[in-house]
């Protein structure tokens, strides 16, 4: 596996989502360099914008399994991990698996369960493995947890601890669709309703290209450029919660991913820039003062990258 292979393939991967999907280009390269270095993603945005279809079709062209857990209030940890139940034949307890046991988990309304449930979701991402009464069982590698919610919604809900939201490498905030969008998806669905798409990928694949990842090389000054970006949070009248320095190993480990799917195998600082701010949106907490000024993170995390001076 080369750099250039990685390059091409991930062109081919995006090429052929198009196949069900419109505008979602820059989303699935996200969620391709968020794979290839190891990490989860979290996906917001309204309902209705195919964030559970782009990733049913993106694990269809990976080749990868997939396993959809629906979030739901009621929903336990043995729900997600699995549980011994007791075989009346053998006079044994056997373990049954849970969904988590796939490569390509979609969790689906995440803040809709309870803090417990969430609780075995997090030693799941962290660790790649999950207990189950005392005994510590090994996830499939590689192992993908893309979970979604819903913005809109604050009734019924629980909101995600800070230690699980850190866990996610990204945040994708997906929009909804301008109307040149919206046209083209309507004449795609009028056309050729769900088309099937061709697997270019498998999970042996996809290790040889984390694995590849990690020689990508990453100079001293892309290196400060980082810790300028995240310690920048640590110093900012807008900021209440920075960003830790989970935030700068995200920066690196991703921006070794968007350079390889460049065709180069050095980070450069744009690499870093582009990815900035998936990465930081979901990690810093804006102060009272600017919730109250209708400040958005982005507009922070924006300023953020403009005050931050690139020396190579």
């Amino acid at each position: 596996m080369d750099i250039n292979t990685i390059k091409e393939l991930t062109s081919k991967i995006v090429l052929e989502s198009r196949k069900r999907l419109v505008g979602y280009d820059e989303n699935i390269t996200l969620i391709l360099a968020s794979l290839y270095s190891n990490g989860h993603i979290l996906l917001e945005g309204n309902p209705g914008i195919a964030k559970t279809f782009a990733s049913k079709t993106l694990a269809d062209i990976l080749g990868m399994e997939f396993g959809r857990v629906q979030f739901t209030p009621d929903l336990m940890p043995s729900d997600i991990t699995g549980v011994n139940v007791f075989n009346q034949k053998t006079l044994e307890f056997e373990y049954l698996q849970g969904p988590v046991f796939t490569n390509f988990l979609l969790c689906d309304e995440i803040n809709r369960a309870p803090p417990k449930t969430q609780a075995a979701l997090l030693e799941a991402m962290q660790e790649r493995q999950i207990s189950v009464e005392g005994d510590s069982k090994v996830l499939p590698d590689p192992f993908l947890v893309i979970a979604t919610q819903n913005p809109l919604e604050h009734q019924g809900v629980y909101n995600l601890p800070e230690a699980q939201i850190d866990r996610f490498l990204i945040r994708l905030i997906i929009d909804l669709p301008d109307k040149q969008t919206e046209f083209e998806l309507l004449r795609l669905k009028d056309k050729y309703r769900d088309r099937d798409v061709d697997t270019l990928c498998n999970t042996k694949i996809i290790k040889e290209i984390q694995e590849k990842i990690l020689e990508v090389e990453i100079s001293e000054e892309v290196t400060k450029y980082i810790i300028d970006i995240v310690h920048a949070t640590r110093d900012n009248s807008n900021i209440e919660v920075p960003a830790s320095p989970r935030a700068s190993l995200a920066l690196m480990n991703l921006g070794k991913s968007i350079s390889a799917m460049k065709g180069r195998d050095y980070v450069q600082p744009d690499d870093v820039k582009s990815i900035a701010f998936h990465v930081l949106n979901h990690r810093i907490g804006l102060s009272h003062e600017a919730e109250l000024d209708r400040i958005t993170p982005k507009e922070v995390i924006d300023n953020l990258l403009k005050d931050v001076e690139v020396t190579i």
